[in-house]
């Protein structure tokens, strides 16, 4: 897993509609193979969710890993999540970074309003969505 000590892993929802979009959008727009894919349910998650004093039963919440298992480790959660995964994938994306100028409380209370609703509104899986073989080895579920 040396891999992944130099590529962002996210942490989503595995069952979720919204979030099995978001995998899908980085997976199409992430033209550097830069970010890695683990679900909440996972082991992994689990472990470094707790190395960072967060619930891992909360599924309400995705989370990007920068610079995993090293000394520098950081969990971003929320809105400060998709505003860096959307900052690294590039291009057009980017702009995103404008959303920095909202106080972290609205952002995340806004993103809190689509996570209470995103299972009624983007429905929710029987079980965690299958990578296509091409896309295998960015999932680092276990």
């Amino acid at each position: 897993m040396s891999e992944t000590n130099s590529n962002p892993i996210i942490f989503y929802d595995g069952v979720c509609g919204l979030c099995n979009r978001l995998v899908q959008f980085v997976l199409k727009h992430d033209k550097r193979d830069y970010f890695r894919f683990a679900a909440l349910q996972s082991d992994l998650a689990s472990a470094t969710l707790r190395r960072h004093n967060r619930d891992p039963h909360d599924l309400d919440t995705v989370y990007v890993v920068v610079e995993y298992k090293q000394p520098t480790e950081r969990l971003l959660a929320r809105s400060d999540a998709i505003l860096f995964l959307l900052k690294h994938l590039g291009g057009v994306w980017k702009l995103a970074a404008v959303g920095k100028i909202l106080p972290r409380t609205i952002r995340d209370g806004i993103y809190g309003l689509v996570a209470r609703n995103r299972y009624r509104v983007f429905g929710k899986f029987e079980s965690c969505m299958l990578p296509e073989p091409k896309h295998r080895a960015k999932f680092l579920d276990d």
